[in-house]
């Protein structure tokens, strides 16, 4: 099935308490993209860069089956930067530097063959770029699920509940869901944001899981899934962007998107983003096997693995 993945494709220099990297390939869509190019390909890319980002890492993507036709690369302009640290305990982190650069002015442009999207991927950007891409495509995709931070719910609410209400899922983390929706509660939040309009709603939860939200006939489903312990985290740079295309490559992988699906797309995202931290940037996304990422996944349902009740009275 058709993937369309629009975002950013970026530099980022990061420190951890680990050790520190120059600039190295980032952006929301890249994250997206390789993550999701596990479950199928080509993932079809949307984004901008300046002429100063490598052609290796485009390369890079294109090895990794993403179509990059849709990626324009800005003549004497530079790309999206961003500079930051993390805390010790790996929960909190200071930007240092953030450059807009070709970011700032970003007009996407959707090649003739993005237009048989079935599945649409809305990266972290402007809300009114993202909304610029729905309304661009022909036919509306079978399903659109939509990524934001907080950031926009500062300075653009308005354009960001516009587009809300044109997406089916929504994926935010449990600060900006109780900034999105006032309440404390995650429960009470994810019923105000699915009034929004989406089908839909994760709420990422670090190190703490996810949770799957669906609101059907008054009644709200609920899926948990676990983070799997970890021995060694690195850095957790585009850990939210990977369990996102981990989950919109599987839905649109298995053309699948009944609530019993997402639960399993949920699953192998939460497992794509547990590969992404264990090294820095895009590292451990790249060259992955098929037996590695089915071995995690197995780990995440031994997670949540409940012996009978029979089987406990009959100890």
């Amino acid at each position: 099935m058709s993937l369309v993945v629009i975002g950013s494709v970026a530099f980022d220099a990061l420190e951890t308490p680990f050790g520190k990297t120059d600039k190295i390939i980032g952006g929301a869509a890249t994250y997206i993209s390789l993550s999701a190019s596990y479950s199928l390909k080509p993932v079809k890319l949307v984004a901008v860069v300046g002429d100063d980002f490598p052609q290796s890492d485009i390369l890079l993507l294109e090895e990794h089956g993403v179509d990059v036709e849709g990626l324009q690369v800005k003549p004497g302009e530079k790309s999206f930067f961003w500079s930051g640290i993390y805390s010790k305990d790996l929960n909190s982190r200071e930007t240092l530097v953030t450059e807009l650069n070709v970011l700032a002015d970003f007009d996407p442009i959707l090649p003739d063959s993005y237009q048989d999207c079935k599945y649409l991927m809305l990266g972290n950007l402007a809300p009114q770029v993202q909304r610029l891409v729905i309304q661009r495509l022909v036919n509306r995709p079978k399903l659109i699920v939509m990524d934001t931070m907080n950031f926009w719910m500062d300075i653009a609410l308005d354009d960001l509940i516009a587009t809300i209400e044109m997406v089916d899922v929504l994926s935010i983390n449990d600060e900006e869901a109780r900034q999105l929706s006032g309440e404390y509660s995650l429960v009470k939040a994810a019923r105000k944001i699915l009034d929004m309009g989406p089908k839909y709603l994760i709420i990422k939860k670090g190190e703490h899981g996810a949770l799957l939200f669906h609101a059907q006939k008054q009644k709200l489903k609920i899926f948990y899934a676990p983070a799997l312990p970890l021995e060694e985290v690195f850095d957790p740079t585009g850990a939210g962007d990977t369990f996102a295309g981990g989950f919109i490559g599987h839905l649109a992988a298995t053309d699948d998107i009944s609530f019993d699906n997402m639960k399993r797309a949920v699953i192998h995202g939460s497992a794509m983003a547990s590969f992404c931290v264990e090294k820095f940037g895009t590292e451990r996304l790249l060259n992955l096997k098929p037996e590695e990422i089915e071995a995690r996944e197995k780990q995440f349902a031994d997670l949540v693995e409940v012996v009978p009740a029979t089987a406990v009275q009959n100890v």
